[in-house]
């Protein structure tokens, strides 16, 4: 440990004293802290090693790394008081694979569970040396976000989902009991991802279903819930956390308040979302197109222009890759837009007004035969609709719009979108609405599951075990 103190001393012992950044809600904040932290240095004792700068110190203590900068803590309360330093362990967490703003927003609005408490907005308040620690100890989850269409699933600790499949809503024979498909289905997928049901805790995200207010669509909400817990503790699953997909989606985009727009395989849902909270009272919106009809326009298109194809693998493939929103439309079809994309196994293929035309029927449903509301007009509804119900003192929490699903992917459509609502609204609302895409592409919903996953606090005020959930179910009290 000397020898390499000395090492560390000689080599950073010419630079300037500099202090490393880091994310912070308050910079000031973090200056007082910092002078407080080096006049405590200063008036402490670290044996041998007091004569050495507080900022050379640090420097020692970033190259030690996490753990053995864990154990000097033990050595003295000198020692203590400088290891635990927040900015240390926010160097220590800005390393890791997640981006440091998204553990910074998980920690201080997630990690107490549900209902939502934010932490005050002071970096003192939370101990990061206590987190990183509980972080660095949190069992690997296995997620699985069932999309309308598609289902991603894969660990928490992964980059990203590791495989994909048919969602457990369209899973197996339509005629056969809900308890037998999804339990078909969790089987599949953890055959596939080759682990023990009892090993680890999951998140399920839950499709954007049985949107109204309405007994029915409770009762519908809360069996599909309830069977989803049967099915995965009947499998022996330790903990089971089960979320909506539109709430996952916000997440990923650091929000807890706002309006999700999620385009899925079917259709397309205006959610608005209140700490959490789906608001269903307020309303959710729905636009009878998704990504199945974009793909399908698209393709018709194909055929009229006698674009020869194989499969609607193919359509899909091109509408990924070469498919826009144009801010203006008419002024699009004046352009050359020609673009050309090769698919495995087809070769090349060139679209041309195709490639704006096709994102186009969102605002102009009546292009592809489509007797729906407009995006734009749902989205705007739903804004007039919470501005009315006046659930907080603050407007504001509605004017964040966050696009999610595979199609909301399509450059041009958050700008789009938000030209639209400006030019729909009131100037009184439409000011300081931002529409943002969506944050991890297709995937949001499983980053969403992810940043819960990886909690420090995970999975305790998240999970439901077998345990809780038999003794609610008895209580009648599980939603």
């Amino acid at each position: 440990m000397t020898t390499l103190l000395r090492k560390v001393w000689e080599s950073v012992s010419s630079r300037t004293n500099s202090s490393s950044s880091s994310s912070s809600p308050s910079s000031s904040d973090r200056q007082q802290q910092q002078q407080q932290l080096m006049v405590a240095y200063a008036e402490s004792s670290t044996g041998a090693f007091d004569r050495i700068p507080f900022d050379i110190f640090m420097q020692i203590l970033k190259i030690l790394g996490p753990k053995e900068s864990a154990k000097l803590s033990a050595v003295c309360k000198s020692w203590k008081l400088v290891v635990s330093d927040n900015h240390l362990w926010i160097y220590f967490l800005q390393n890791q694979h997640d981006s440091w703003d998204s553990i910074f927003y998980a920690e201080s609005h997630l990690r107490l569970g549900y209902p939502l408490q934010a932490l005050p907005n002071q970096i003192s308040q939370l101990p990061f040396m206590h987190i990183y620690g509980q972080r660095a100890q949190v069992p690997g989850s296995v997620i699985i976000d069932g999309g309308s269409g598609y289902c991603k699933y894969g660990w928490s600790k992964y980059v990203c989902p590791s495989g994909r499949s048919a969602t457990f809503l369209e899973f197996g024979n339509i005629e056969s009991p809900m308890y037998s498909r999804l339990r078909h289905f969790f089987a599949t997928i953890y055959s596939r991802m080759q682990v023990k049901t009892s090993a680890h805790p999951i998140i399920v995200s839950i499709p954007i279903c049985h949107y109204d207010d309405t007994e029915s669509a409770k009762a519908a909400r809360r069996q599909l819930k309830e069977t989803i817990y049967s099915v995965l503790f009947d499998m022996n699953v330790p903990a089971v956390c089960a979320i909506n997909q539109a709430t996952l989606a916000l997440y990923a985009a650091r929000r807890t308040s706002g309006i999700v727009v999620n385009i899925g395989f079917q259709q397309t849902s205006i959610v608005p979302i209140l700490h959490g909270k789906v608001m269903r009272k307020v309303g959710v919106e729905v636009v009878g197109m998704g990504a199945l009809k974009l793909t399908g326009f698209l393709r018709e298109l194909m055929q009229q222009k006698n674009i020869h194809f194989e499969s609607l693998y193919t359509v899909r493939s091109l509408k990924d890759n070469l498919c826009y929103v144009a801010f203006d439309y008419e002024a699009e079809l004046s352009k050359d837009t020609q673009a050309s994309f090769e698919v495995a196994a087809e070769g090349w293929f060139t679209l041309s007004k195709e490639r704006f035309q096709t994102g186009e029927i969102l605002f102009q449903p009546r292009i592809a035969g489509v007797r729906a509301m407009s995006l734009h007009q749902a989205v705007a509804l739903c804004v007039d609709h919470c501005q009315a119900a006046e659930l907080t003192g603050d407007d504001s929490w509605f004017k964040t719009v966050v696009l999610a699903g595979g199609s909301a992917c399509l450059p041009g459509l958050a700008e789009r979108l938000g030209k639209e609502l400006q030019g729909l609204l009131p100037q009184s609302v439409s000011t300081g609405i931002r529409v943002i895409s969506p944050p991890y592409g297709a995937d949001s919903a499983w980053f969403g599951a992810k940043l819960i996953s990886n909690l420090s606090t995970f999975p305790g005020p998240w999970c439901m075990t077998k345990k809780q959930f038999r003794r609610k179910s008895r209580s009648g009290l599980v939603w």
